[in-house]
């Protein structure tokens, strides 16, 4: 009888009961008692970990409505490339070869290449294990706990809504340049507003409305339009890669290494966003055919094939042009002015255009599947988590974010939005690695704690030697023999822990060469993260503290009657086992 009432129940729905049916919400005073038992509900709740058929099974029954299956290795490997391949790789590239590393440019898309494919076969593993909607949320809840998984995904959430912001500016610079040469002709400027908010950008809304609606309405009719404007752009970059080679000299890639290694990886850290995106398709596992075969091709392939084309990309670039020629500012579009292709502007900023048009598609889908899973967890309100019956699309989800991102579009400049960027995103690659030798080293109630103790022992040296290495990196102090020392102490924290054995093996595919991928993978991204300016670290220390405030406030205690009531449903239904069994 409670099925078919939730059945006949709409969509459309306001109540309080459906933001907060919380226990500690149903009055002022149950929430002033669940606010004097924070410490204790605090303790209860900081270290608990979900488990696999929690993520799968019963917090989907949030959704009331199942997504729908529909997408194949086809669809995932060409939604990575359109959320990866973006403008990034037509902007970064001339601006970084210029600076920091001349033609050693193709190194530094190299070396970031590989520690984004290493966080890409740690996603995948789990992506095949747990299919579920939460992406990295659920990975780290299940491994890590819900407190570190809830600031991990919440900032992860912010600087994707803000990165969907930056796109959309940015597309509206890109359209007015092939109008105007004034990036700001599509704008308007407001007097009395600060300066930085005061350029409003009514395009950049529009594009994102209309991209998260063709989010909303269905993903695989979203996929479609990806895959089919995707494979125009890949043909375009193989255009752009095939001129650059025949009309490119060899010469002009010396020297090779102007700045040193220095250069190299001072590029790298930087070019290493034009790989970010692809964790938001790792986020539609559920809406995934077959996952154990799907998920890998659609995944670790795609960035394999994107690590070599950004790779031949930055060397035709640098074959066509000596480093200190480059343009910084419109590197590929200069290029081939000078070689007499002037129209090729227009073709790389349509490319371009098409990338970004594609990452924010991507994008609306995976920001509202982060954000289903969070709500189903009831961190955030569960409204957030219902699918609608028709589209299969968590349309609540979608046009929260859709408010928040054309909201921030609308005021903040481009300057403004670049400030905030910080390192939440390979916070979170780095977590995900963990969470991953975490996964296959501790089962909880199997694994000795002597063996316990060994791996947080070789944990901590791992992270340890990352971050004294990357230390001596940013201070440039110490000379070799620190990097040597911090490299032997990375290697022995490995090695101790390879020497433990593991206690789950995956069943459907996993990461090779456990636990050196992962090792590597949270080193990696250790550096990077110490490569990053200072605005980035406040800026997640800063929103780190309002969301723990939140968590605080409401998050703790939402997910405390949650965990309390699904508790008291499994004793009941035990002791309704016993009593069956008792009966036969």
């Amino acid at each position: 009888m409670d099925a078919q009432k939730q059945e006949q129940r709409s969509y459309w729905r306001w109540s309080k009961q459906d933001f907060f049916p919380e226990e500690s919400f149903a009055s002022c005073a149950s929430y002033r008692t669940a606010l004097s038992q924070t410490f204790p509900r605090l303790r209860d709740r900081i270290l608990d970990r979900s488990t696999q058929s929690k993520e799968l099974v019963e917090l989907k029954k949030e959704s009331e409505n199942d997504m729908k299956r529909c997408l194949n290795w086809w669809d995932l490997m060409w939604l990575c490339f359109g959320s990866v391949v973006g403008s990034g790789i037509f902007v970064i590239t001339g601006q970084e070869a210029h600076d920091h590393a001349g033609p050693a440019i193709v190194l530094s898309y190299a070396v970031s290449g590989l520690s984004a494919l290493l966080s890409a076969f740690c996603y995948t593993e789990f992506a095949v294990e747990i299919p579920v909607a939460g992406g990295s949320f659920s990975y780290l809840r299940i491994e890590l706990g819900d407190f570190i998984a809830f600031i991990a995904a919440g900032n992860i959430l912010l600087e994707a809504i803000v990165g969907a912001a930056g796109l959309g500016r940015s597309w509206t610079s890109y359209f007015a340049s092939m109008i105007n040469d004034n990036p700001d002709f599509l704008r308007f400027r407001v007097e009395g507003l600060a300066e930085g908010f005061n350029l409003l950008d009514p395009l950049a809304v529009v594009v994102i409305v209309v991209a998260n609606s063709i989010a909303m309405a269905g993903t695989k009719h979203t996929s479609c339009l990806n895959w089919i404007s995707s494979v125009i752009s890949a043909g375009i970059i193989v255009l752009i890669i095939a001129i650059g080679f025949s009309r490119g000299h060899v010469s002009n890639l010396v020297p090779f290494f102007p700045l040193g290694a220095s250069g190299v990886f001072t590029a790298a850290a930087v070019v290493y966003w034009s790989y970010t995106g692809f964790d938001m398709v790792a986020t539609m596992a559920e809406e995934t055919k077959k996952p154990s075969r799907d998920i890998p091709i659609g995944l670790a392939g795609s960035m394999t094939v994107i690590t070599v084309i950004y790779c031949l990309m930055a060397l035709a670039l640098t074959m066509m042009q000596k480093y200190t020629e480059i343009d910084p500012n419109a590197a590929y579009s200069v290029a081939f002015a000078r070689i007499g292709m002037k129209w090729a502007k227009y073709v790389v900023s349509i490319c371009a255009l098409k990338g970004m048009t594609t990452s924010l598609l991507v994008g609306a889908l995976g920001q509202a599947r982060y954000m289903t899973q969070i709500a189903r967890a009831h961190i955030i309100p569960p409204w957030f988590a219902l699918v609608h019956p028709k589209t299969g699309t968590p349309i609540n989800a979608t046009l929260f974010i859709t408010v928040l991102g054309s909201a921030v579009a609308l005021f903040s400049s481009l300057d403004v939005l670049s400030s905030v960027f910080s390192f939440s995103t390979l916070l979170i690659f780095m977590l995900v690695a963990i969470a991953l030798l975490v996964r296959r080293y501790y089962v909880k109630g199997e694994t000795p704690k002597s063996d316990l103790r060994k791996f947080l022992a070789s944990m901590f040296v791992i992270v340890a030697s990352c971050i004294g290495g990357t230390a001596l990196w940013r201070s440039n102090v110490g000379g070799w023999i620190g990097y040597v020392v911090a490299v032997v102490f990375w290697v022995l924290g490995t090695l101790g822990m390879q020497l433990l054995p593991q206690r789950r093996v995956p069943q459907l595919w996993g990461v090779p060469l456990v636990p050196y991928l992962p090792s590597l993978s949270i080193g990696t991204n250790i550096f990077l993260i110490g490569s990053l300016g200072t605005d980035a670290f406040w800026r997640f220390f800063i929103c780190t503290a309002v969301m723990i405030l939140y968590y605080l406030l409401v998050g703790l205690h939402a997910t405390y009657d949650v965990a309390r009531h699904m508790a008291q449903e499994s004793k009941v239904e035990d002791g309704k086992g016993k009593v069956d069994h008792g009966l036969s």
